[in-house]
């Protein structure tokens, strides 16, 4: 119905902002973590997605279009809805959620607010493959399914495995320490060490 609105914001409400479009006050969910960095009285754009439903039509907001596209992947699967899908958002940011997906780590998953271990364990079943990584992302883990980038983040990969962690959330640690080409294994493997 709605592709996105352009206008100032009125304020924020309890998971939702009121964005003002010409005399027009529309109520807007969005991830907690976007609607705290919002200014009241700035100008913003959002992506937007309507829900109707027989007893209500709603609009949910994101700052990203690749977040949007993420939402709508994720009411696609069975027994996830609106509200749920901005619940996993608000839990975890778009990569990090890509990421557990990837890499099929349903504990991330299920931190989020009404979503259960089956839940979690069918949002992988049905997304694994489907969801894209981060673009700035150079290679990706086969076994995992998680980015790794250069011979000292395989390392650092390879250093958590030898200690006990799972290929996955080795893989998924080392990602979140934003390793580069520049930083040596123990570095990455402190950061990624951090992580965990």
């Amino acid at each position: 119905m709605f592709a996105h609105l352009k206008g100032r914001l009125c304020g924020v409400d309890e998971g939702s902002a009121v964005i003002e479009v010409n005399g027009v006050g529309f109520n807007v969910y969005m991830p907690a973590g976007e609607l705290m960095s919002l200014e009241n009285g700035a100008e913003m754009m959002v992506y937007t997605y309507t829900s109707v439903r027989e007893d209500a039509i709603q609009l949910f907001g994101f700052l990203e279009k690749e977040e949007l596209s993420l939402f709508k992947r994720l009411i696609s699967v069975n027994g996830v809805g609106p509200k749920a899908g901005l619940s996993l958002l608000s839990a975890l940011d778009a990569d990090s959620l890509s990421f557990a997906i990837a890499s099929g780590d349903h504990a991330a998953i299920s931190k989020a607010p009404g979503i259960g271990k089956k839940t979690a364990e069918r949002i992988i079943l049905e997304l694994k493959g489907k969801i894209e990584l981060p673009a700035a992302i150079e290679g990706t883990d086969s076994s995992s399914g998680v980015a790794v980038r250069g011979a000292a983040a395989t390392e650092a990969v390879e250093a958590l495995i030898s200690l006990g962690y799972s290929q996955a959330v080795s893989a998924r640690a080392v990602e979140m320490a934003k390793a580069s080409e520049d930083m040596d294994t123990e570095t990455i493997l402190r950061e990624a060490l951090r992580n965990l």
